[in-house]
């Protein structure tokens, strides 16, 4: 099964500073067999949306995960853009990942990511620190072979 890996970040397309989220969660698919890719997007909604489109509809990705751009700040736009592409909720995921970074750091409770599905794909909104992503995957992985069978059902 192949997966996409997506790091939010301006900074981060642009090639200012290091990118840690997207190496670790990509690492984390890659530990659970998926064949994985990763993209690095400008916090820019428009261009989150296209990206997420092009990799449900063209490119075969079974799953699509983003780290990045799910805070307060005006620029953090990756729930609008996801939202934007999703033709179904899945809201288990963002809630569970809500929920465990919840019971790490009352700071959880900031994130605003979302999680559904667009034809065949899941979409699902991480956070961008690499610390969360460590808290949250676990609780979001053991579904995954079971998600990726019902998606393939008529």
């Amino acid at each position: 099964m192949r997966a996409a890996v997506l790091t939010i970040s301006t900074s981060l397309s642009e090639g200012r500073g290091e990118d840690v989220s997207g190496p670790a969660l990509a690492e984390r698919c890659e530990a659970a067999g998926l064949d994985t890719v990763r993209e690095t997007l400008p916090d820019d909604r428009r261009a989150i949306a296209v990206a997420l489109r092009r990799l449900a509809d063209e490119a075969g990705v079974r799953f699509v995960f983003t780290t990045g751009g799910t805070g307060l700040t005006a620029d953090d736009v990756t729930p609008e853009a996801t939202r934007d592409v999703l033709e179904r909720e899945a809201p288990g995921y963002a809630e569970t990942i809500r929920a465990e970074s919840r019971s790490h750091t009352p700071l959880g409770i900031l994130t605003r990511g979302v999680s559904g599905i667009r034809g065949r794909t899941l979409i699902v909104n991480f956070p961008g620190n690499p610390k969360a992503i460590g808290e949250s995957w676990p609780v979001v992985e053991p579904t995954l072979s079971h998600a990726a069978e019902t998606l393939e059902r008529e």
